[in-house]
């Protein structure tokens, strides 16, 4: 796969603007893979804003149990 960072840098909504894979989307959900995270943009406005990027915190901000 092929990432375009043109585009994905535009629509990237994660607010941690200073991440050095903002806009790496590839790379982002790598990396988030590897540490057992969701990245941020995978949340909704209010949970992304929460910070906490656990498969639990993205149940909940999802209404999952």
């Amino acid at each position: 796969m092929q990432c375009d960072l043109d585009t994905t840098a535009k629509g990237c909504t994660c607010t941690y603007l200073s991440c050095p894979l903002r806009g790496k989307c590839c790379a982002c959900v790598a990396k988030h893979r590897r540490v057992n995270e969701v990245p941020g943009c995978f949340f909704t406005t209010q949970g992304e804003a929460l910070w906490d990027r656990s498969f639990a915190a993205f149940c909940r901000d999802r209404g999952q149990s």
